[in-house]
């Protein structure tokens, strides 16, 4: 399993626990789990491009 891949099964299962534990109503919770998702994959992305300007 590669890093990017252990990457997208914590970001999916946490935003899973995020949305249910967050939000009452069931589409409300879908959308926030879907944000945090999103949220997750972009600050991913962005701190590996700084690690990598970072050693470069």
């Amino acid at each position: 399993m590669s890093h990017f891949t252990a990457l997208l099964l914590y970001a999916f299962f946490a935003s899973i626990v995020f949305g249910v534990t967050q939000r009452s109503a069931p589409k409300a919770m879908v959308r926030f789990g879907a944000l945090c998702f999103a949220g997750f994959l972009a600050a991913a992305i962005v701190v590996s491009w700084g690690m990598y300007f970072i050693k470069h």
